[in-house]
């Protein structure tokens, strides 16, 4: 019974054995054929690293302002008698906007007026008295200062009743009203703005450190996102003469020709200031740089073998790199390619370092330093 045993666990055994043994065979098999199994080619886009001419720039945010813009309003208060104008109209220096009601400082002025022209008969009068020895010169002294009263009086009364007519103090567009016929108006209401709209300063701040780099008569590109896709051109008129001590930024203004009155005093606007002569600057789009915490890297494609109809095999490097500005679709290389370098643009995230690449740039990513929306 024993042997029986034995020889049933020595069969066992055996078949356990074999089935172990080919399955070890299997995997080791199998992995020998991942290990020398390679990868299949990845189709990618490549561009080569090119030089390009770009303007140095200086970028700020920034306002614009009216050359001349004013809420008109009332010095004295009254109440409106008649209003002169519509909203958004265009208006001529000098142009009578509101009449204030001044009948009673007219009636007042007339009778200064006449108050006047009695003082001046008396003081004609009492000269040629004075002549023939009638009266003193005491008398004529005290009419002459007389007259100088009235007189003073009566040009005090019609400044107050020219300043009852609001006028446009230079030629501008209006915007809307603010009064109506019969309103009452205290001193320093406003009435409408006023603003001169043929030509807009745009202000902005810019760093110190920017200042040796900024000189009147500088040219600016101005854009804002009421028209995104148009760029307004002006030029630097004024530099401050201080640097704010609390952020240490310098104020600039620059004057843009705004003949269409397209621009409006108060947008918000983006502002490059073109400063120095352009400098080549070695590009790449910026979809063929792959960003991470460790630093930014490319894939340099390269040749190096032959298969065995004698194509040559591409191979995809990885490489880190030093990125500049930001201009657009491309981005500036301080280092890490050269001139030439065949750079792959599109797919980089299918690649290891080493992986064989298939090139078909039928398709290429934007590759613009100033693009333009789609739809324009």
């Amino acid at each position: 019974m024993a042997r029986k045993m034995f020889i049933m666990l020595l069969i066992a055994g055996g078949i356990f054995g074999v089935v172990f043994g080919y399955h070890a065979f299997g995997t080791y098999m199998m992995n020998q054929h991942f290990a020398t199994m390679q990868a299949p080619p990845v189709v990618v886009s490549t561009v080569k690293a090119g030089m390009q001419l770009w303007q140095p720039r200086i970028k700020a945010v920034g306002s614009l302002r009216a050359v001349q813009g004013i809420d008109v309003s009332n010095e004295i208060a009254g109440i409106v008698e008649s209003v002169n104008f519509k909203s958004g109209d265009d208006v001529q220096a000098g142009q009578v906007l509101l009449d204030l009601n001044a009948s009673a400082d007219i009636a007042q002025l007339e009778s200064l007026e006449a108050a006047a022209e009695l003082a001046r008969s008396v003081y004609e009068r009492d000269k040629k008295q004075l002549e023939i020895q009638a009266v003193s010169q005491a008398v004529v002294d005290a009419d002459a200062a007389d007259l100088k009263g009235r007189k003073a009086q009566q040009a005090q009364q019609a400044a107050l009743v020219a300043k009852k007519k609001i006028k446009a103090a230079f030629n501008g567009k209006l915007g809307i009203s603010a009064v109506n016929p019969g309103q009452y108006l205290n001193p320093g209401e406003k009435i409408v703005t006023l603003q001169s709209l043929d030509v807009l300063y745009a202000d902005f701040f810019l760093p110190q450190q920017e200042l040796s780099r900024l000189a009147i008569g500088q040219e600016v590109n101005v854009v804002t996102d009421t028209f995104p896709a148009r760029t307004f051109a002006g030029t630097i008129t004024a530099i401050n003469t201080k640097v704010e001590q609390d952020t240490r930024n310098v104020q600039v203004q620059a004057s843009l020709p705004n003949p269409g009155h397209e621009l409006l005093p108060g947008m918000f606007v983006a502002v490059e200031v073109e400063a120095g002569d352009a400098k080549p600057h070695l590009t790449l789009p910026q979809t063929a740089v792959t960003f991470n915490p460790y630093g930014e890297t490319v894939y340099i494609v390269e040749t190096s073998e032959k298969d065995d109809k004698g194509a040559s095999i591409f191979k995809a490097r990885q490489t880190f790199i030093t990125v500049g500005e930001t201009r657009g679709d491309q981005l500036s290389i301080i280092k890490g390619i050269k001139e030439g370098d065949l750079i792959v643009s599109s797919g980089q995230h299918k690649l290891k370092n080493g992986s064989v690449v298939i090139i078909n740039d039928q398709v290429q990513p934007g590759n613009d330093p100033a693009p333009e929306p789609v739809d324009q």
